[in-house]
């Protein structure tokens, strides 16, 4: 019986792997951090914002530098002289639409769509980081398309970043999108719904700098 624990104990000792850090490895899993280690601080400018939804380019900076600083091991500087990398983005859309009505005709819920596209770049080597060609993280929600409320702070012709330079190559973008709901009934508004969409891509766009398994 000893004999058979002890090759037990054996066998087990010879899946584990001891990494640099103090990290170890069991079974293909680690407890090393699901991050490039070699990146220790970013420099995160404020959004640009080409949305006609004014005022949330601060919010969702603010709201991405704070996931990075508590879901990540990077540091967030200021100065981008002193930054192993950049991330900036851009506010494409800021649309609101309808879901739902009631019998008086006004709005009982509705959605708002925050969309960014986002480049993190290595300022060492130039080399991009980011995972070109994803689509937007967002899934259309079920409600009434033909029926848009008008708001000051979306239009169609939202959407359409600045043209490169002639003769650039366009820059690998990652596109995605939060998506935040309001109940007027229930005491919310767009104010709350935007709030709401902006802490979600806020988590989205710090989950794009995870390595990829």
């Amino acid at each position: 019986m000893r004999r058979a624990s002890y090759s037990l104990f054996v066998a087990a000792l010879a899946l584990c792997g001891c990494e640099s850090g103090g990290h170890v490895t069991v079974l293909g899993y680690t407890t090393k951090p699901n991050y490039d280690e070699g990146v220790r601080t970013v420099h995160v400018p404020t959004f640009e914002n080409v949305s006609f939804r004014r005022g949330i380019e601060g919010d969702l900076t603010r709201a991405v530098i704070t996931q990075i600083e508590q879901k990540t091991p990077y540091k967030v500087v200021s100065d981008r002289c002193r930054a192993d990398t950049e991330l900036s983005g851009v506010i494409l859309n800021a649309n609101k639409n309808l879901l739902n009505r009631n019998q008086l005709n006004e709005v009982r819920e509705a959605e708002v769509v925050v969309t960014v596209s986002l480049i993190w770049k290595d300022l060492r080597t130039g080399e991009i980081l980011s995972r070109p060609g994803q689509a937007p993280n967002v899934y259309p929600t079920p409600g009434i398309p033909a029926l848009d409320i008008p708001d000051v702070g979306a239009g169609p012709t939202a959407g359409t970043p600045p043209p490169p330079p002639p003769g650039a190559p366009p820059p690998p973008l990652v596109l995605d999108a939060g998506v935040g709901s309001y109940i007027p009934e229930l005491g919310q508004s767009t104010t709350t719904a935007y709030q709401q969409a902006i802490n979600r891509l806020a988590v989205q766009i710090v989950s794009q700098m995870e390595k990829p398994w």
